[in-house]
């Protein structure tokens, strides 16, 4: 877990690096496309079908819909914001998936959980400071890739069991393509792609598929309520990365906000894991 978030940061990074010069549509296509081809690969060598019936199923379909969204507002907050705040914003994603499992699956969630969720949202409201005279706009374009990234992962939930992880991401990397490509149709931008954007979409392709692949067998082989609250060392890495590769400046609110979520994320995390615990085992005949 803990080098699946190191990859996302560093995808993270070269991905914001790479947008300074090269149209978002156009990286948002480009991404896509290396993804699914090394996902089509993965999926080749393990005997399983390409294109499969179940693509077609509503939790598929609605599952590649908040990935582009997740996706392609989360680009956008990275080049238009801090790494530093949009990675802050992100944290909140499990709390979301909490809300969304209770209301949606029917999940069970306390009192105390529900309270930890709020806590954590009031995190996000210190990091974004709305209405504050350093309130920043385009932080809610993290707000609304974190909502894409929830929905992404409810919607996983309630995936066909059949189609496996790797055909997954093929169909999540797939839509991507042509949503890039409509949205730099529709901008028209200039795309000029030199050597070194080139390298750098390479490097954010391959250490997004190490990221992914390092997340699936994390969550598939671990105990999740120890593995999940790894998912947290992603902010340090992407404040580290901020401050010393893009001369991002850290401001109290930030830090307090982060902080916040963080300790709300992993208490519902390790709350779900006693109540699991306190459980009365049942014994089968």
């Amino acid at each position: 877990m803990v080098l699946a978030m190191w990859a996302f940061a560093i995808e993270d990074m070269l991905i914001k690096a790479v947008a300074n010069t090269v149209p978002t549509g156009v990286v948002l296509a480009i991404f896509g496309l290396g993804g699914m081809l090394i996902f089509m690969l993965l999926t080749w060598r393990r005997k399983e079908a390409i294109i499969h019936p179940a693509i077609l199923s509503r939790p598929i379909l609605l599952r590649a819909a908040c990935e582009v969204t997740g996706r392609l507002f989360f680009i956008l907050a990275i080049t238009l914001t801090p790494l530093s705040s949009a990675s802050t914003i992100l944290q909140a994603t499990p709390l979301v998936v909490v809300a969304g499992a209770a209301l949606f699956f029917g999940e069970k969630v306390g009192f105390r959980r529900w309270c930890a969720v709020l806590v954590g949202f009031v995190g996000v409201l210190i990091v974004i400071r709305p209405g504050a005279g350093s309130f920043e706009p385009a932080s809610l374009l993290a707000v609304i890739g974190m909502i894409g990234f929830a929905g992404r992962d409810l919607a996983t939930r309630a995936a066909p069991s059949v189609l496996s992880n790797m055909q997954l991401g093929i169909y999540g990397f797939f839509i991507m393509i042509p949503t890039g490509l409509a949205m730099q149709m529709y901008t028209g931008s200039v795309v000029r792609i030199d050597l070194v954007a080139s390298g750098l979409m390479t490097g954010a392709i391959v250490f997004g598929v190490i990221a992914y692949q390092c997340l699936t067998i994390a969550m598939r082989t671990g105990d999740v309520s120890v593995v999940a609250p790894f998912r947290y060392v992603r902010l340090l890495f992407a404040v580290f990365i901020g401050a010393v590769v893009f001369d991002e400046q850290l401001d109290m609110a930030m830090l307090l906000g982060g902080v916040i979520i963080v300790l709300s994320g992993c208490y519902t995390l390790v709350h779900n894991r006693w109540s699991i615990a306190s459980e009365p085992k049942r014994d089968f005949v």
